[in-house]
């Protein structure tokens, strides 16, 4: 790409949540629900010695994009790295229970789902668990009527229960500079020992998790630069696809086939990129 094209490109990565979805929403539709002036911040975490936020590092925000009616949900990677906890996982919970019934009732209301987390808040670890379980249940009904589209961008990822929620979605968009597994580097290190994983090795984590290796390997759908204008195109393009096209049936659906695929798997041996497209990538 030309100097003057990347100069004249907005990162999406480096905008927050709340920006991210005023890029997202057509101009003068945005309006924010249950935000940071309602009061509604995590109660358990000044108990732990944690400063809280007034919106809990969620932002629910509705409106519409190229004229269809849409929630996004927003996380905010910049507060307690994205975790989620009672009122965070509420918010969204309710706002995909709250779409699913306006379909119900003829409002064919859509979800963009933009993930920045590394999964449940450990400072609300069983409230934290029984809400992302909720968000799973809440994307599996809202799919049945209208698109529930995942956005990884970046800085921080998708990791944790969230990773399942993202696996849920009807489509899922990725950055080069995305990151999306069931737990964190720093979580297998921890557990397993670095020479499993060294979590400081950027360039195996990102061959491994980046968005590049999961586009390769069918575990994301749609691979788009770090850049508001080109995320939100192909946002709008996936909005306006008519109920349950991409992909049919959910990849959700297709969970026996990955089974088999993990079972010829030895885990003996130290996972490479290779070894992850072999496993996962399209046998055919």
């Amino acid at each position: 790409m030309s100097q003057p094209a990347l100069l004249s490109r907005e990162s999406f990565v480096e905008l927050g949540a709340r920006a991210r979805a005023h890029a997202l929403l057509d101009p003068g539709s945005f309006r924010e629900l249950a935000g940071p002036f309602d009061g509604l911040s995590s109660t358990w975490l000044a108990r732990q010695g944690v400063v809280p936020q007034a919106d809990d590092g969620v932002i629910v925000a509705k409106g519409t994009i190229d004229g269809h009616p849409t929630v996004v949900l927003a996380i905010e990677g910049a507060f307690q790295g994205g975790s989620l906890g009672e009122v965070g996982g509420a918010k969204i919970a309710g706002a995909l229970e709250l779409a699913a019934q306006d379909n119900r009732q003829g409002t064919p209301t859509r979800a963009v789902i933009l993930f920045e987390t590394g999964g449940v808040r450990l400072q609300e670890a069983n409230l934290g668990l029984a809400a992302i379980a909720e968000i799973h249940a809440g994307i599996v009904d809202l799919r049945r009527y209208q698109p529930v589209i995942g956005v990884i961008a970046g800085q921080v990822g998708c990791f944790g229960g969230m990773s399942i929620a993202a696996g849920l979605c009807s489509t899922l968009v990725v950055t080069r500079e995305a990151r999306l597994g069931l737990n964190g580097p720093a979580v297998i290190e921890q557990e397993a020992g670095i020479a499993e994983y060294d979590s400081r090795d950027r360039p195996l984590i990102w061959s491994l998790t980046g968005g590049e290796q999961r586009i390769a390997t069918g575990l994301a759908d749609r691979y788009v630069e770090d850049d508001s204008a080109a995320i939100r195109a192909t946002v709008a393009a996936l909005v306006a696809e008519p109920p349950n096209q991409p992909p049919t049936p959910p990849r959700s659906a297709a969970y026996a086939s990955y089974l088999q695929r993990l079972a010829g798997y030895d885990p003996a041996r130290q996972a490479d990129a290779a070894t992850v497209r072999a496993v996962f990538g399209d046998p055919s």
